[in-house]
């Protein structure tokens, strides 16, 4: 099927129903009853302003695009896992701190913290590692999980019953891993030292979940760093040997990232080996952003890539001192001419076509779509390991 690569021109939901028509989906009721997130801030819908109700995303004009005020993403609008739900039918998923209401969460809760590592914070503290918050890992959020699961479901038959029909996006995860401990003096070479252990605390998760019922789980690898605002300003360089010609992204970033994503795939294929019964779906978040960052022009971002939306000055309107939601902070008249929002973030369109990536089975493996029979089946699905296009790792 043949469609517009412009998020400016590509209608999302359109896609969605023409793809579930062809497929025999119910594009209405979609074929997940629920949707679980676990990630950081490509994923939060608010549990990190619940936690720090001072914290600059609280600030307009996070929101302003979609919301018309900020709602604790880390957007001028919606985040990918927003279109994600609306693909299959659900409501935004609320989030999982600010649930003390006694909502039905049945069809859903996000657990996704702005600045969650997949590592702990003993593993931070234990190498001095500041500025990440404490209790917020992934470890963290798969307790806040088995905790809520009782309120769910109310026994172990009936948590898999109702947890076979739900959908389980685990991250992405190792921005957070990998930008800090840089922020604190590490080299690239150190932090690559951390990296299997990242990729093992995401398997664990993994299994965790599979272990409580979890049938189909999205596990996204990490994004192209080397091409984002925040880490062009701390990381930049001199030698222009460091920056890729036909992105202007800085080269080891992207390296460390797709050694972090070989690994990860090789992880879950050992998973898929442990879980055959479980449909474990790697969605290529690095290259379907990675497009982008190649091409801007075509995806609509007349502003190209690399610039910053909202932020305070500097070669890619981005500052830490002055970051998007202060009084300093200037913001661009139409986000959606930018691929990148504050610095470390998309716009709202940039999230929609990571949302695509996930939806239309271009970068998903195996695709999303074809986990999706009648509740009470399960179809062990084929996968295959995508491999990076310019990927020069040793392991």
């Amino acid at each position: 099927m043949a469609f517009s690569s412009s998020p400016r021109l590509f209608n999302l939901h359109l896609f969605i129903t023409i793809f579930l028509s062809f497929s025999g989906i119910d594009s209405v009721s979609g074929c997940y009853t629920s949707i679980f997130s676990f990630g950081d801030s490509l994923a939060d819908t608010g549990n990190l302003l619940y936690l720090n109700k001072s914290s600059n995303i609280g600030d307009f004009p996070y929101g302003e695009t979609y919301f018309h005020h900020p709602t604790g993403r880390c957007s001028d609008g919606r985040v990918a896992i927003d279109f994600i739900a609306e693909a299959f039918g659900l409501p935004f998923l609320p989030p999982y701190l600010a649930c003390s209401d006694g909502r039905d969460l049945r069809q859903g809760v996000n657990f996704a913290v702005a600045g969650a590592p997949a590592m702990d914070a003993a593993f931070f503290e234990g190498r001095k590692i500041v500025g990440i918050m404490a209790n917020i890992s992934l470890g963290d959020q798969i307790e806040w999980f088995k905790g809520l699961l009782p309120s769910l479901c109310h026994s172990r038959s009936g948590c898999r019953k109702f947890l076979r029909g739900s959908l389980f996006m685990v991250g992405s995860f190792s921005s957070n891993d990998y930008y800090h401990p840089f922020n604190n003096g590490w080299s690239l070479e150190e932090i690559r030292t951390f990296v299997p252990r990242v990729v093992s605390n995401i398997s664990s998760a993994v299994h965790i979940l599979i272990k409580h019922g979890a049938m189909t789980l999205v596990v996204p690898g990490g994004l192209p760093l080397g091409c984002f605002a925040s880490v062009l300003t701390i990381g930049a360089s001199w030698d222009k040997e460091d920056y890729d010609n036909e992105t202007g992204c800085l080269k080891r970033w992207n390296e460390l990232l797709q050694y972090h994503n070989h690994l990860l795939q090789i992880e879950l294929d050992r998973m898929r080996d442990l879980h055959p019964h479980a449909t474990i779906i790697y969605t290529d978040y690095y290259n379907a952003v990675l497009r982008v960052y190649r091409s801007p022009l075509q995806f609509g971002f007349s502003k190209g890539a690399l610039f910053a939306c909202c932020g305070f000055r500097g070669p890619y309107n981005y500052n830490s001192s002055v970051p998007c939601g202060t009084h300093e902070a200037r913001v661009c008249n139409d986000p959606s001419l930018y691929w990148n929002w504050d610095g470390s973030h998309p716009t709202e369109v940039g999230h929609r076509l990571i949302a695509d990536a996930v939806i239309s089975g271009l970068y998903a493996f195996p695709p999303i779509i074809s986990p999706c029979p009648p509740l009470g089946s399960h179809v062990k699905q084929p996968h295959r390991r995508i491999k990076s296009r310019s990927l020069k790792v040793s392991v």
